[in-house]
């Protein structure tokens, strides 16, 4: 089979700072895969291959392809690589897609932009997240005047810290040490049997960013080899691309709706649980989920508040009564025979108080 044509959008019309020549490998683009229903997300996929290569099919294409199937548009980026460029025109790359197509979200009906990257790629993804600014509101290029700031990050199997891991230091500049309390929210995949990127580095960046009181998930998957990509034909290890999807709409970036803090009262047939779950599941399946555990001692009442909350409108109340018994106690004994389940229906307001008044089955 021959090559995929493909629509192209060059980062810099005029011609790219610091090139060394006009060809496809001098010319950093973006490839746009809009989703047909788009739910106002986009994301920025930069592939791997050792800053050297580019693994543009199963790490680039049938990623964007995977991402437009869950309503997310994706822009392929075609990063500049070694060894005739170094990792800083790379990470200048990076920067110019994100403000790039921040400067046209307009056109492809998107309002959130995030940066997600494999291995070397995963690597670019950290050291954007880590390298932020607000835009250069005094330069003539109307581009280079948007946030390179991305709203998330999705690092695969990434290098994040080159001296740590030991290997190419001077290309893998270190980005864990630049994580701060505004580093954007980051969903974090590696596997136990890596052996060209081994999973502490991705542990490394999970830790600074929990110091640093960022948002951010890990998942380390017991088996699977560098360079697994959506992992197709592996079973457990695919489920991370629908984990980072279920993660993406509880953080809320697949919804234009803003969260709303919520609050109220729960009761079965007028009395208190011991302890219990209430979920808040919407009927719009990009809008986010909010959960919150209360028991006795709140006399029925819950809060969930507007970082963690639901959306305006129309949701299942998904009750688990898990406990009778609170507090706890040292005899070991049962007061339930199973989690007991209650559903009813909500309609969100912000502001308005929930009553709660179920009956027991």
């Amino acid at each position: 089979m021959g090559l995929i044509n493909v629509d192209e959008a060059i980062l810099w019309p005029d011609g790219a700072p610091n090139a060394l020549g006009t060809g496809a490998i001098d010319t950093p683009a973006l490839t746009c895969h809009v989703a047909k229903a788009g739910n106002g997300c986009g994301i920025i996929v930069c592939p791997g291959g050792g800053y050297r290569v580019l693994a543009s099919d199963h790490e680039g294409l049938q990623v964007a392809r995977a991402l437009n199937r869950i309503g997310i548009t994706a822009f392929v980026l075609r990063y500049r690589v070694g060894t005739r460029y170094g990792t800083d025109i790379s990470l200048l790359d990076g920067l110019r897609a994100v403000r790039f197509v921040r400067h046209h979200a307009e056109k492809w009906g998107i309002s959130r932009v995030g940066i997600l990257g494999f291995s070397a790629g995963g690597h670019l993804a950290v050291s954007v997240g880590t390298y932020v600014d607000e835009g250069k509101q005094a330069v003539c290029d109307s581009v280079d005047r948007e946030s390179c700031r991305p709203d998330f990050l999705v690092p695969i199997y990434a290098v994040t810290n080159g001296i740590k891991r030991g290997r190419k230091a001077d290309e893998y500049t270190p980005a864990d040490i630049n994580v701060s309390a505004n580093t954007p929210p980051t969903f974090l995949v590696h596997t136990h049997e890596d052996q060209i990127v081994s999973p502490a580095q991705s542990i490394l960046f999970y830790e600074a960013m929990l110091e640093a009181g960022a948002q951010c998930e890990l998942h380390i998957y017991g088996y699977g080899e560098h360079g697994v990509g959506l992992a197709v034909g592996d079973p457990e290890v695919s489920e991370w691309f629908s984990a980072m999807q279920g993660w993406l709409r509880r953080s809320g970036f697949l919804s234009e709706k803003p969260r709303v803090a919520v609050h109220g009262t729960l009761t079965i047939d007028g009395a208190a649980l011991g302890m219990a779950w209430v979920s808040f599941v919407p009927n719009d399946p990009s809008a986010p989920t909010a959960r919150v555990k209360f028991s006795r001692a709140d006399n029925g009442a819950f809060s969930i508040d507007s970082q963690h909350g639901p959306t305006e409108g129309s949701h299942r109340v998904i009750v688990h009564h898990i406990s009778e018994q609170y507090p706890h106690v040292a005899s070991g004994g049962y007061t339930l025979r199973d989690t007991i389940r209650y559903e009813t229906t909500v309609n969100i307001v912000k502001s308005k108080k929930i009553q709660l008044q179920l009956t027991g089955s």
